[in-house]
């Protein structure tokens, strides 16, 4: 066996060895498995299609791990890759509450315009079009969209927890710190924080995985002993999540059968849509980047480039991320991306794919501890105090994209500022996207900087302006 996984994965030639390899593979599961409850929070109520119902948390939860077990394994044999792959943290939010929730597409819909973007990622993947693409969008706009997300999912967070909430006179303001649910989101949010910037690099990569088990299992006890001593009329006075709550039980992993395959089976009608196509752009754009630029970090942290930089499988890596997005759509979850946590893995020692398929198989194996998890879950209100905490960290980690922003080129940073700024005030990611886009071009064009705008930004500004125009001439509502 140990000669076969040599040959295999080329553990030696690499630097390392097998017991890195499982240790590296542990690890970045540990580092990333917050991201199963944390997506499946955020997917469950979404009306699946007409007559379906809503989508349910136990159904995303056994979605996102096999489509992020599936995928990781194969990142590993195929690429032999040491990067781990789950539902992007931004896109899951761009579906939940633009997608689905400002413009009114179904969860099907939705998964069918994941699973043809996927299609798109695996064309360019395999093509010419990934270079020429990855040259011609600015830098600058790239951060900028990346650190807006980051803004975006951060508001997700202090909105589900309830530290902001909607006000009329000032549209949004600080919520009722006296209530539990609420104290607790801040502490677990202060918690998170402190942990992520400790001098020990060690418990700061595990600062999430850390964080949402402590606050989940103090929450979930305070939760737990009220129902057991005052009734569920307690419990919903506090608004606390508690242990074995009703949803938690393994016959809820049996609900996937009405997301499995309705990519297909309704997801299609998303084209009939005006909508769509902005939609599909931001979807395809998001996963993209976010994967090139993933892939560069961990290859440069694992120290797998060749002479002229280049990451070695760059381009198998990208395709493997590209087919996991329609693995993931088929199954019930959203775009499946490369993960940054995967430099966890790598500084406990990964370096080959091997590390992969040792955190694929964890993620399978993490359908059994589905129970457990009700931990996470919401208040009777809605609320969300644990896994918000995890939002707003990772919120905090794409802001500093910033720092890489060209602050003397006027252009970039108010096209990057406009990005941001429309991204978090719309509450939608795509809006966000097209204002930079078409801001960009304009600013660009009065600065005498024509000739240095890429063929491919003149058109994206061009179709935004268009399907803006359609939006206020056509279409009085989506």
């Amino acid at each position: 066996m140990k000669a076969f996984l040599e040959r295999m994965f080329h553990i030696k030639e690499r630097g390392s060895s097998i017991t890195r390899e499982i240790l590296g593979g542990l690890t970045t599961f540990l580092a990333m498995f917050y991201i199963l409850p944390v997506n499946s929070g955020m997917l469950s109520g979404i009306n699946i299609a007409d007559g379906l119902g809503s989508t349910e948390f136990g159904a995303i939860f056994l979605a996102t791990a096999i489509a992020s077990g599936v995928t990781t394994i194969l990142m590993g044999l195929y690429a032999n890759f040491p990067v781990a792959l789950s539902s992007g943290m931004g896109v899951n939010a761009f579906i939940a509450f633009t997608v689905c929730g400002t413009l009114g597409y179904n969860y099907a819909e939705a998964l069918g315009l994941t699973f043809v973007a996927g299609i798109i990622f695996v064309i360019i993947s395999v093509t010419p079009l990934r270079a020429w693409i990855l040259n011609a969008i600015p830098k600058n706009l790239k951060l900028a969209v990346g650190a807006g997300i980051g803004f975006f999912i951060a508001f997700l967070g202090l909105k589900n927890s309830g530290i902001v909430v909607a006000n009329a006179s000032t549209y949004v303001t600080l919520g009722d710190f006296t209530k539990l649910p609420v104290l607790m989101a801040i502490i677990g949010i202060a918690l998170v924080l402190v942990l992520g910037h400790l001098k020990n690099k060690k418990i700061a990569s595990f600062a999430v995985i850390i964080s949402l088990f402590t606050m989940g299992i103090i929450d979930a006890s305070i939760g737990q002993i009220t129902l057991a001593t005052q009734g569920q009329e307690a419990l919903t006075a506090i608004d606390m999540p508690a242990f074995f709550t009703s949803g938690f039980e393994y016959s809820k992993l049996g609900t996937i059968s009405n997301i499995f395959n309705q990519c297909f089976i309704h997801g299609m009608d998303a084209f009939t849509k005006p909508a769509t196509y902005a939609v599909l752009f931001a979807l395809l754009f998001v996963d993209f980047f976010d994967t090139a630029g993933t892939l560069v970090a961990v290859g440069e942290e694992a120290g797998i480039v060749d002479k002229e930089g280049n990451i070695t499988n760059a381009q198998r890596a990208l395709t493997v991320d590209s087919v996991g997005t329609c693995i993931g759509a088929v199954t019930g979850t959203t775009t499946i991306t490369s993960f940054v946590e995967s430099t966890t893995g790598i500084s406990a020692g990964a370096r080959t794919g091997f590390s992969s398929v040792v955190t694929g198989l964890l993620f399978i194996l993490a359908i059994g501890a589905y129970p457990i998890l009700s931990m996470f879950g919401s208040t009777p209100s809605g609320l969300a105090p644990v896994t918000s905490l995890a939002l707003v960290y990772v919120g905090t980690l794409m802001f500093r994209q910033l720092k890489e922003i060209d602050w003397d080129d006027g252009v970039s940073t108010a096209s990057g500022f406009i990005t941001i700024v429309v991204m978090v005030l719309s509450y939608s990611i795509s809006d966000g996207i097209a204002w930079g886009f078409i801001s960009y071009v304009i600013m660009s064009l009065a600065a005498g900087r024509a000739k240095k705008v890429s063929v491919l930004m003149y058109c994206l500004a061009a179709f935004f302006i268009v399907y803006y125009v359609l939006k206020m001439l056509v279409i009085n509502k989506f």
